[in-house]
């Protein structure tokens, strides 16, 4: 009987998730050059504009018209942990903040009792190609923090842990800590409602580029914490105890063991996803995530009644002037810039 590994499956379209995460998106897109409204300098024809997830051309508008990207829409009871590897991310939200990261940076979302949020990937880039990838996760949120105060902060690049280890051949593998402790590194804390804020949850997001022919090694956490590797992209194979695995999987693992991964001769990408679950229930429907079915049904009410603060921008896909720099400013008005 293999303790270590409790199921080896493919990714697919949709990643499948285990408490105390939710869902799990990876965008990589080609983008080409931009246009003056910051959107691709190229025919749209042929997308199903409004709904585009086809990735025609190496690239996606999902449901963004102008630019691509996610206009305007509502969230209650969970939070959204936004990574982006590449290109830039626009966020405006129903209670006055707006803000534009990328390259690296992180938004932590919490939305609590309600928000509504337009994410949008303006294409800043007249001379040259737009690549964008980015991940967003999305962590439920205990019954105790379901109606807090929505807040977001940011993880900014500069100052997120970054562990770098080198293999025999003097080739490194990087392993980025959004969330957790790792190789005696601490993340940043993330906003303070958070069932990742509690360390005793044990909840980590950790980005890793495991170089060819390198070796790492998963500590033993507990009987009950939840750990999901996502081996979202690589040619070659990794290996945990003599299971050859292949790209594209999930591999959920027992969190109780102390887990060897072997990386074969290529580089991987790995997501982990690890954390104690919130010993709930969990209702969700479609950008709510509650307790129970009423509770989703009140938040639809509600949503229809306040819209959740309602939407000061004069466009559902609002974009920053093409020359702003990556910069935050925060629902009591502080503000924070970054080169």
């Amino acid at each position: 009987m293999n303790t270590k590994i409790i199921k080896i499956q493919p990714i697919g379209f949709q990643w499948e998730m285990e408490n105390p995460f939710i869902f799990c998106a990876h965008h990589k897109d080609a983008f080409p050059k931009g246009n003056p409204n910051q959107g691709p300098a190229v025919s749209l024809n042929g997308r199903n504009i409004g709904s585009d997830f086809s990735h025609k051309d190496g690239f996606s508008m999902y449901h963004g018209d102008i630019v691509p990207g996610f206009p305007e829409h509502p969230h209650r009871g969970f939070e959204t942990v936004t990574i982006v590897l590449e290109g830039l991310v626009d966020h405006f939200d129903s209670n006055g903040a707006s803000g534009r990261y990328g390259m690296g940076d992180v938004q932590w979302l919490t939305t609590g009792k309600g928000c509504q949020h337009s994410e949008m990937f303006p294409l800043v880039n007249q001379d040259k190609e737009n690549p964008t990838e980015l991940f967003q996760v999305w962590l439920n949120l205990p019954k105790k923090s379901k109606f807090v105060e929505p807040n977001y902060k940011m993880l900014w690049a500069e100052d997120i842990p970054i562990i770098e280890i080198e293999n025999s051949n003097n080739q490194k593998s990087k392993f980025r800590l959004i969330a957790g402790e790792f190789m005696g590194k601490k993340s940043l804390e993330p906003c303070k409602d958070s069932w990742a804020y509690d360390r005793e949850n044990k909840v980590s997001i950790i980005l890793m580029s495991l170089a060819p022919n390198s070796i790492i090694t998963l500590p033993k956490v507990s009987p009950t914490i939840s750990r999901n590797l996502y081996f979202y992209q690589g040619d070659g194979k990794i290996e945990i105890d003599n299971n050859q695995i292949q790209s594209s999987s999930r591999i959920q693992l027992n969190g109780n063991e102390e887990i060897q991964v072997k990386n074969q001769d290529k580089e991987s990408f790995i997501l982990l996803l690890e954390g104690e679950k919130i010993q709930e229930p969990i209702v969700q429907y479609g950008p709510f995530v509650m307790n129970t079915e009423q509770e989703i049904h009140q938040a639809f009410q509600d949503y229809r009644e306040t819209r959740f603060g309602g939407w000061q921008w004069d466009r559902s896909d609002p974009v920053h002037h093409i020359e702003k720099g990556r910069y935050a400013r925060y629902i009591d008005g502080k503000e924070e810039t970054r080169p």
